[in-house]
């Protein structure tokens, strides 16, 4: 039995020379944390293919990128249940969550495995939906739906799998100083990777309705107000006092540019009329949100006001993170749209449908339906900023539950 499961296992022997066995961190981590970033690398690049190119089929390059990592993350997790099931130890079982009356497994693991499953089932969803009724003309369509839903699954199973190993690390006896050190660092990160790409993924779901011509509209900031801070928030309160919540947006911030700078590199053209825009390389997706900004915020205040009570606190980081997002987001907003020099490789402005008008009015400066008088911009204003405070209240108590996940 590969005794680097147990974590309450106490070595009597050398130890391993294999670094992953000698700080006791099972593969199957790596992995779902791995099909995490295959997921959402080949979800973007699916994003730039109907962009760039228009239809694709069931096996197009980028859906099997996410088809990889759906099987990754169902097999890995998987091949963990049954391991723990018919040749773990007591003790490992008793670390676990028992599923069917039958099955030992972890709780991330659980999050993968169905995860993993309605990513595959939407695959075939999907195929059958575009030869019905043809391109998608939204997100969120039903299959698509079924596909955000998997990945979530995922990727939250991915970051609640690293949670439990971190929180049973208190339970290593024989570590020493430095092995410990590198253990509680490695596992920081593959939290943060985990929850970076859970975050890309949920700005994925609203960059319809946060796309720069809406920036200067206090929908925006609803939408902002309403989906970031409970996730910021939450990360903060799983790893507290580790700068988390920025390291976390720092990756997320790092996915859309590197994606938004590697995909254009190479070429397409569109195969789906009308053209009216004639490209020969990819069209990039979007440029990140300035999250990392009111991130380095909220940590200092989680940082300097550790024994605050929720509440209070709850007040603070949502007025701060509307306050700061607004600021940075409304500024930035009028560079994108409407700067030449945010017209470039770097920040992507100038991407552009293949079937839009490249001549339309509207294309570097914002239109009508974006702008408000200023009652209905501050009354929309109040609104975001109670929303922070729901989305920040919640995102503490969330947080405040993974901080002790152990399973």
């Amino acid at each position: 039995m590969d005794q680097s499961l147990n974590p309450t296992w106490v070595s009597t022997q050398p130890v391993a020379s294999d670094t992953t066995r000698r700080l006791g961190i099972p593969s199957y981590v790596y992995a779902v944390v791995f099909s995490s970033f295959c997921v959402m690398t080949g979800i973007i690049w699916d994003i730039c293919w109907h962009q760039s190119i228009g239809r694709d089929g069931l096996f197009s390059p980028p859906h099997i990128l996410v088809y990889v990592g759906a099987v990754v993350a169902g097999l890995f997790s998987g091949f963990q249940v049954l391991r723990t099931t018919f040749a773990g130890s007591e003790t490992q079982k008793s670390q676990s969550v028992k599923i069917w009356g039958f099955f030992y497994s972890s709780l991330g693991a659980i999050f993968c495995i169905w995860g993993a499953i309605a990513m595959l089932t939407s695959a075939p969803f999907d195929d059958w939906w575009h030869n019905t009724y043809g391109l998608d003309v939204t997100i969120l369509s039903p299959p698509h739906t079924v596909l955000a839903l998997g990945i979530i699954g995922v990727q939250f199973g991915a970051m609640v799998t690293v949670l439990a190993l971190r929180n049973q690390t208190k339970q290593y006896t024989h570590f020493t100083t430095d092995e410990r050190a590198k253990r509680d660092t490695r596992i920081y990160w593959m939290f943060a990777l985990s929850a970076g790409f859970l975050l890309s993924m949920w700005f994925t779901l609203l960059s319809e309705q946060m796309d720069k011509w809406n920036s200067h509209h206090s929908s925006y900031y609803q939408f902002a107000c309403a989906a970031f801070p409970i996730f910021l928030l939450a990360f903060g309160r799983a790893i507290p006092n580790r700068w988390t919540i920025t390291a976390s947006t720092g990756v997320y911030t790092a996915m859309l540019c590197l994606t938004l700078w590697i995909i254009p590199l190479f070429p397409a053209e569109p195969k789906l009329g009308p053209i009216l825009y004639h490209i020969d390389h990819y069209q990039g997706f979007a440029f990140p949100l300035l999250l990392i900004v009111p991130a380095l915020a909220m940590d200092w205040l989680l940082m300097r006001y550790t024994k605050m009570n929720d509440w209070l606190l709850t007040l603070v980081v949502g007025v701060v993170f509307f306050a700061v997002f607004l600021v940075v987001q409304w500024y930035f907003g009028a560079f994108q749209m409407e700067s030449p020099y945010a017209r470039n490789w770097f920040f992507g402005s100038h991407y552009w449908y293949f079937g839009n008008d490249p001549n339309w009015e509207y294309r570097y400066k914002f239109g009508p339906w974006s702008l408000q008088s200023m009652p209905d911009l501050l009354q929309g204003l109040g609104i975001a900023l109670v929303l922070s405070l729901i989305s920040s209240r919640i995102g503490l108590a969330w947080g405040n539950w993974m901080n002790k996940i152990q399973r």
